[in-house]
């Protein structure tokens, strides 16, 4: 995990310990339930955990903030994220229950007590949380659809509650319906390895 203590300097003793890991987590699990490809379990630290941070670099969760996390899949963005911020609350949702399952296991073993999960379809929940984060699981209209009543009203961070999405590519016709609302952020200006170059993250305030 040398790749995140590079654009993370600042890690505690525990966190870098969680950090180190995931790697034989994941290598372990995945080896059972195939939550990774087999081509990006040997990037994990810089595909999955670096790229999951972008949103560590966008923005610092102040203590009890909620997040939810969106198809979650292994647990990215979340897991990653929970071990930056262990004073936020995370919850991780996929509807596909060996993905839940991995992440159960994952939390387990690296003793996070910030992050609880669900078998379970973002539509149905009832919570509401501060931020929705999500890695591209579907069209930003589509994810707004599932999300937008889940986002509380008052602000307690740096940025306006709200959608923060990782995603690649051209996705400009997505945004349309939300010229006011929306910004977007290239990861790249962040993070130097080519993997990044067409990677951004998209805030969304509701």
């Amino acid at each position: 995990m040398k790749i995140v203590q590079k654009y993370f300097p600042g890690l505690t003793d525990l966190q870098k310990s969680q950090f180190e890991m995931l790697l034989p987590l994941y290598e372990d699990w995945n080896s059972k339930i195939n939550v990774v490809s087999r081509k990006d379990i040997d990037q994990l630290c810089e595909r999955h955990v670096l790229h999951s941070l972008a949103i560590a670099r966008f923005v610092q969760f102040v203590p009890r903030t909620s997040v939810l996390d969106v198809g979650t899949g292994g647990g990215f963005p979340g897991i990653p994220l929970a071990i930056m911020f262990p004073g936020a609350q995370f919850h991780l949702v996929d509807s596909i229950g060996k993905k839940i399952k991995v992440v159960e296991a994952v939390v387990s073993g690296l003793n996070l007590e910030n992050v609880t999960s669900e078998k379970a379809r973002a539509e149905d929940l009832t919570q509401s949380f501060d931020f929705v984060v999500s890695r591209a699981v579907t069209s930003l209209p589509v994810f707004h659809g599932w999300v937008k009543g889940k986002i509380k009203k008052q602000n307690n961070n740096p940025i306006k509650n709200g959608i923060i999405y990782l995603k690649g590519g051209d996705f400009e016709p997505e945004l349309a319906g939300f010229k006011n609302k929306s910004k977007v952020y290239l990861l790249n200006s962040w993070f130097g390895e080519p993997f990044f170059e067409t990677k951004k993250i998209v805030h969304l305030i509701i």
